[in-house]
């Protein structure tokens, strides 16, 4: 598990509900009408915003916010390195059982195809279509996360609206008002905790995820050109030292 989304959902709901007890009780903040508009709005309009297939997706994009582990860049670099090593001592055919072993289906389906002969432009484009399908499978995790964190607040500005009219139609009658005004306020403040520490914090660690994938993808797709076109391993490896920050850069020299 990612220890700092994590550290950060226990940090962030922890002191909030620690200065809800520490002043009141928990129960005047359960209010199910508010729950019903916000929640339920919130699920309605996204319904109506995306294909029901990309909303029931993002079950598994959640994992992704929590369990999947960034990957170094700067590890990806011996790898390939050994990879030209091989194929510039024993032919690029040397690496077929690699293009099958590899347990990165990217890193597979590159090395497969230089095994096969393509050049290194064919290899590109196809491996620079396979980035552009990635990029549009993973943004729409994030678009539908901040999705919600636009829908949210508004459906609590709904329920405010709601809990208003409530109010003013039963002034008459005290025992009422305050009913309406827990509908008003209450539907505010889980509009605003969904959308700031839920929607908003998931769609940003995803875009951070796909951000860290995507450079991971471009550092292999540099090196299965360089292997396919037989560049020499030295070379290859000075060349991937460009895409990780000079704090993390080791050579083999080291």
């Amino acid at each position: 598990m990612d220890l700092a989304t994590l550290l950060g959902i226990v940090s962030a709901f922890g002191l909030i509900l620690y200065a809800i007890l520490s002043s009141s009780g928990i129960g005047i903040f359960v209010d199910y009408p508010s729950v019903f508009i916000v929640i339920g709005g919130t699920l309605g309009v996204t319904l109506i915003t995306f294909p029901l297939a990309s909303v029931l997706g993002v079950t598994k994009v959640v994992m992704n916010v929590f369990f999947v582990k960034s990957q170094s860049v700067a590890a990806l670099i011996p790898t390939l390195v050994d990879f030209a090593g091989r194929a510039r001592q024993d032919g690029i055919l040397a690496l077929e059982t690699v293009a099958k072993e590899t347990p990165d289906a990217f890193l597979g389906k590159g090395i497969q195809l230089a095994v096969d002969g393509l050049e290194p432009r064919a290899i590109a484009n196809v491996l620079e279509k396979e980035i552009e399908y990635i990029e549009e499978r993973h943004g729409m995790g994030s678009t539908i996360f901040l999705s919600m964190g636009t829908i949210s607040p508004a459906m609590g500005l709904i329920g405010t609206l709601v809990g208003l009219v409530q109010m003013l139609q039963n002034l008459s009658d005290p025992e009422s008002i305050g009913g309406a005004m827990a509908v008003a306020l209450l539907t505010t403040f889980y509009g605003a905790i969904l959308a700031n520490m839920i929607f908003m914090p998931f769609a940003g660690k995803l875009q951070v995820r796909h951000k860290e994938e995507m450079l991971g993808k471009m550092l292999m797709l540099e090196g299965i050109i360089s292997i396919s076109s037989g560049d020499n391993p030295r070379m290859l490896e000075q060349k991937l030292m460009s895409f990780v920050p000079p704090s993390e850069r080791k050579t083999s020299d080291d």
